[in-house]
């Protein structure tokens, strides 16, 4: 592979497009490849209205993102999938919004559901409706299939899943989402505009503050302003405490799963004591109205901070002698322990991020390998387990929670000693022709924002990743071999977005 076919650059940055080099598709490929061969992970492969793909790799060891790219003269290629699985949804995904055909995929269905793009001389494409199409099926004596959704009981955004199914054996699940498709992306084309922010905070709701500060660096990097260390750190506080809120909530609702009450009560009360902190600083429970791009929209003065840090050392005490009855109950962490096996070469194989990846053992936090606001002067160690079942994952979660805490005690104390700075005024104007790729550690995992600007320094194509886009089919893959009871179980200790995927 030439060393020109990768271009590094790092998290938040912007980057020229005349700098990265325009491939040919043998050469496309064979640099995504051999990057993956070699341990870099496939972060973001998508297209334009032109026909041009782009890659983004990351090399977690190295700290650095690498990008390429290739111009299609045809609206086909030689597919990724097979030897790549990581780019098997993303390639699904551009057959689905350009009409690009990745030849020998192995199914290109539908992953949003929405129109696909088509000249403007063209008539338009027929838009297929969610859950209408062919599903994988198992063919054999007594093999049955069990379609759950897409309405579910209780409040919970809508998708579909088609079991094959033994008795209660789970050979094969599809996972069909797309219900909640909203157009977020198309949406932010032609911006940035004053609504711009709002759509990236309602990327995926319960992670506003990580698609905000996502959203908030990918402009920063355009602009080229550096945002003050003060503000970097309430940003901290306010993407830890998002982690505490769900995190919390997490732990809880896996309780309820397994009948475990006295943990599903209680952490359901402290999960709305974790929100109410972040409201009493924005507002809004989840953190909207908080950041700002080039800084914050609202700061923590000595006052705010004296009335929430004895609130949040109430909250942390409880949480701590809530969850603390969960690992004390033996019935608990044996149900825990033989469900949702999902093996370390399988989440590295789908290119897995966040809590599932860290549940099989692999050390992957973008806060350390790719480190963004305060994480460089205030580092984190990702919090691990090895077997990749529901136990694995729950323990992830408890282990996140105290370095949260740790960081939030830390920062609460350091911003104590400092005065509130002025609200930012507006950025610069935009680089044109240049592209910025934001990464942010969200409390599910990676959350990716790139923008493309045009020559008047727009967004000429805005893609964001959720970690949901990298797990559903870990989910999946965590079921086969498991009885079909234990679904709920599994699909909660993944807990991933709907709306975060479906955009």
């Amino acid at each position: 592979m030439s060393a020109q076919a990768l271009i590094p650059v790092k998290n938040g940055h912007a980057l020229p497009l005349a700098e990265i080099p325009e491939l040919s598709v043998a050469a496309f490929r064979e640099a995504i490849l051999e990057a993956v061969s070699l341990g870099q992970r496939l972060a973001c492969l998508c297209a334009d209205g032109q026909r041009r793909l782009f890659a983004v790799l990351a090399d977690d060891t190295g700290g650095l993102l690498h990008v390429t790219r290739t111009q299609l003269n045809e609206p086909r290629y030689p597919a990724l999938t097979p030897t790549c699985p990581q780019a098997h949804l993303f390639e699904r995904e551009l057959a689905e919004q350009y009409g690009i055909t990745p030849e020998g995929h192995p199914w290109l269905k539908p992953v949003r559901y929405q129109r696909p793009w088509t000249p403007a001389d063209a008539e338009p494409a027929a838009l297929p409706l969610p859950g209408v199409m062919d599903f994988y099926r198992v063919e054999g004596e007594e093999v049955h299939e069990v379609a759950v959704g897409p309405v579910h009981a209780g409040v919970i955004e809508p998708g579909h899943f088609r079991f094959q199914c033994h008795g209660e054996t789970v050979f094969h699940l599809e996972i069909a989402l797309g219900y909640q498709h909203r157009g977020v992306e198309q949406a932010l084309e032609g911006g940035p505009h004053p609504l711009s922010l709002k759509m990236a905070e309602t990327a995926a709701g319960d992670t506003s503050i990580a698609h905000a500060w996502a959203h908030c660096r990918t402009l920063e990097g355009l602009a080229g302003v550096t945002v003050s260390q003060r503000a970097e750190r309430v940003r901290g506080v306010a993407l830890e405490l998002e982690r505490m809120a769900n995190h919390v909530g997490d732990l809880g609702a896996l309780s309820g799963d397994v009948g475990f009450l006295p943990t599903a009560s209680f952490c359901g009360r402290l999960r709305g004591e974790w929100l109410n902190l972040t409201a009493e600083v924005c507002g809004n429970r989840l953190g909207r109205n908080w950041l700002r791009p080039g800084g914050l929209q609202q700061d923590l003065d000595g006052g705010l901070i004296a009335r929430l840090a004895p609130r949040m050392a109430q909250a942390w005490a409880e949480t701590q002698d809530s969850v603390a009855l969960l690992w004390e109950a033996a019935s608990v962490v044996i149900r825990f322990e033989g469900a949702g096996h999902l093996t370390p070469s399988q989440a590295r194989e789908i290119g897995a991020v966040g809590v599932p990846a860290r549940a099989c053992g692999i050390p992957m936090d973008v806060r350390r390998d790719h480190p963004f606001g305060p994480y460089g002067m205030h580092p984190v160690e990702p919090a691990l387990a090895e077997s990749g079942n529901v136990h694995s994952r729950a323990w992830v979660r408890w282990r996140e929670l105290f370095e949260s805490q740790r960081h939030l005690a830390g920062a609460f104390a350091e911003l104590a000693k400092s005065p509130c700075e002025p609200r930012p005024g507006s950025l610069p104007d935009l680089a044109p022709d240049s592209l910025c790729v934001a990464l942010v550690e969200g409390w599910r995992g990676e959350v990716l924002h790139l923008a493309i600007t045009d020559a008047a320094g727009r967004f000429a194509r805005y893609k964001i990743v959720d970690a949901s886009f990298h797990n559903w089919f870990g989910l999946a893959l965590a079921l086969r071999g498991e009885t079909i009871s234990d679904f709920p179980l599994c699909n909660k200790s993944f807990n991933l977005s709907y709306c975060g995927h479906d955009l």
